[in-house]
C-alpha cells in the first residue's frame, strides 16, 4: 500500500490548511521580529547621538579660552504702555550677555525706575516703570543705560494711551467673531435653494471671487506678519515665525481635513446619514475659521485696524460659501431648524475663540506667529476651493473664473482704500 497521502482525503486538507496556517504566523512573527530589532537599533543610534552632543556640548565650551573684551548687550523692547504720568517697557534681552539697567533718561532727563534690578539674562524679560509727565501727542526718546555705560534708545513716536483690554474690547472680538464666523456660515446656508436653481457657471464665478479675496489677505497679511516680526525684538526667529505659523497651520489642517475626508467616504461606503456627513464638514470648517479668528484678532491688539477689517470682509464672503458646503449634504431631506442651527455654531463660533484669543496677545512675536496661523489657513482653503473653480470634463479654466478672480482682487484694494486705518 503506497504511503502517499491522498489529496481527497479530508484529513490531507486540514494538514495543508495547518501547514499554510503556521507557515503565515512564521512569516508574520519574523516580520515583527525584524521591526522590533529596526527600532531597537534605531534607538541605540539616537542615544549614541544624544550622549556625544551632550558631551561635546559640556566639554567643547570649557576647552576654548575666555572671551576678551568688553560684554556684548542688547535690549529689545517688546511693549510700550502708557498710563498718565507713567511709562511701562517691557524689555528683553536679545544679547548673549547679561544686561543691568543701571539709570533711564526720557528726552535726555534721567528719571526714577522701577524694576530689573537683577541682571537681566540672555533671552529674559523684564518690566520697568518710569514716573514721568508725558504729554500726549508729543514724541520722547527713552535712553538706557546698562551697568557698563552702553547706551541703548527706544523712540516713541507719538505718545498715546495704551487702552486696557478690558470686558468691552473682548466683548467687541467676540462680536467681530460672530459677524466673520456664525452669521455668514448661516446665510450661507439660507442660500442654498437659490444656488441651486442658478447656473453652474454664477456659482463658480461666486468662488472665483471668494478666492481673489483670500488670494489678496494672503499678501496682504504676510506683509504685516513681517512687519510685525521686525518690529519685534527677533530673539524668537523674527520673520521666521510668520513662515512657522503658516506652515503648522497649512499642515495641520490639511491632515485634519485628509482624516475627515477618509472618515466621510468610509462613512458614505456604510451608508451613514446625511446628518453625520454634515456634522464632520461642519467640524472642519470651525477649524478653519478657528485660524481665521485668531488672525483677526492678533491684528486688532497690534494696532493694525486696516488689516482686521480686511480680514472681517474677506472671511465673512468666504464662510458664506461655507454655509453651503454644510447644508449640501442636507438637500435631500428635511432638517430640524435647531439642528441647522447647531450646524451653523459648530462651524462658526470657533472664529469668535480665535478672535478673543488673538487679541488678548500683547507680544508682537506671538502675533505675527499668529498672522501666519491665518496665512496658513487661507492657503488651505483656497486650495481646498479651487477644484470647485474648473468645468467639469474640462482641463482649462473658464475665462468667468479668471475675471471672478481679478474682480475679486481689486474689490479687496478698492476696500482697502475707503476702510479707515
Amino acid at each position: 500500500m503506497s504511503d502517499t497521502p491522498d489529496p481527497t482525503h479530508p484529513t490531507s486538507t486540514h494538514e495543508n490548511s495547518f501547514d499554510t496556517e503556521d507557515s503565515a504566523q512564521t512569516e508574520s512573527d519574523q516580520a515583527d521580529a525584524s521591526r522590533a530589532g529596526l527600532w531597537l537599533r534605531g534607538a541605540a543610534v539616537l542615544a549614541i547621538i544624544v550622549v556625544a552632543l551632550t558631551a561635546l556640548a559640556m566639554l567643547a565650551g570649557q576647552s576654548l579660552p575666555e572671551r576678551t573684551g568688553p560684554p556684548i548687550e542688547n535690549i529689545s523692547v517688546e511693549r510700550t504702555a502708557l498710563e498718565p504720568g507713567r511709562i511701562t517697557l517691557t524689555l528683553r534681552n536679545t544679547g548673549p550677555d547679561a544686561v543691568t539697567v543701571a539709570q533711564v533718561a526720557v528726552n535726555d532727563t534721567f528719571v526714577d525706575l522701577v524694576g530689573a534690578a537683577d541682571p537681566i539674562g540672555r533671552l529674559g524679560s523684564e518690566t520697568i516703570t518710569l514716573d514721568y509727565p508725558w504729554v500726549t501727542g508729543q514724541p520722547y526718546l527713552v535712553s538706557m543705560l546698562t551697568s557698563t555705560g552702553l547706551v541703548i534708545e527706544h523712540e516713541i513716536p507719538a505718545a498715546v494711551a495704551t487702552p486696557a483690554p478690558g470686558v468691552a474690547f473682548f466683548g467687541l472680538m467676540a462680536l467681530l467673531g460672530t459677524y466673520v464666523g456664525i452669521i455668514p456660515v448661516l446665510l450661507g446656508m439660507l442660500l442654498l435653494p437659490v444656488m441651486r436653481h442658478a447656473g453652474s457657471r454664477a456659482v463658480r464665478f461666486v468662488l472665483a471671487v471668494t478666492v481673489g479675496l483670500l488670494a489678496f489677505l494672503i499678501f496682504d497679511g504676510t506683509s504685516e506678519g513681517f512687519k510685525l516680526a521686525t518690529a519685534s525684538s527677533g530673539a524668537f526667529g523674527g520673520g521666521t515665525l510668520v513662515v512657522l505659523g503658516a506652515a503648522i497651520a497649512f499642515l495641520t489642517l490639511t491632515c485634519i481635513d485628509r482624516y475627515l475626508r477618509g472618515r466621510r467616504r468610509r462613512a458614505g461606503a456604510t451608508g451613514a446619514s446625511e446628518l453625520s456627513l454634515a456634522l464632520m464638514i461642519s467640524i472642519g470648517i470651525g477649524l478653519h475659521n478657528l485660524g481665521e479668528g485668531l488672525a483677526i484678532g492678533s491684528s486688532y491688539a497690534v494696532g493694525e485696524l486696516a488689516l482686521g477689517a480686511f480680514l472681517v470682509i474677506g472671511f465673512t464672503l468666504h464662510n458664506t460659501t461655507e454655509g453651503l458646503a454644510i447644508i449640501a449634504p442636507l438637500a435631500r431631506r428635511r432638517t430640524p431648524l435647531l439642528t441647522l442651527l447647531g450646524l451653523g455654531l459648530i462651524a462658526g463660533a470657533p472664529a469668535i475663540l480665535g478672535a478673543v484669543i488673538g487679541a488678548g496677545v500683547d507680544n508682537r512675536e506671538v502675533s505675527a506667529l499668529l498672522l501666519g496661523v491665518g496665512v496658513g489657513a487661507i492657503i488651505q482653503v483656497i486650495i481646498q476651493i479651487a477644484p470647485s473653480l474648473r468645468t467639469q470634463g474640462r482641463s482649462d479654466l473658464d475665462p468667468l473664473v479668471l475675471v471672478g478672480v481679478g474682480v475679486g482682487i481689486l474689490l479687496m484694494f478698492l476696500t482697502g482704500l475707503v476702510v479707515p486705518a
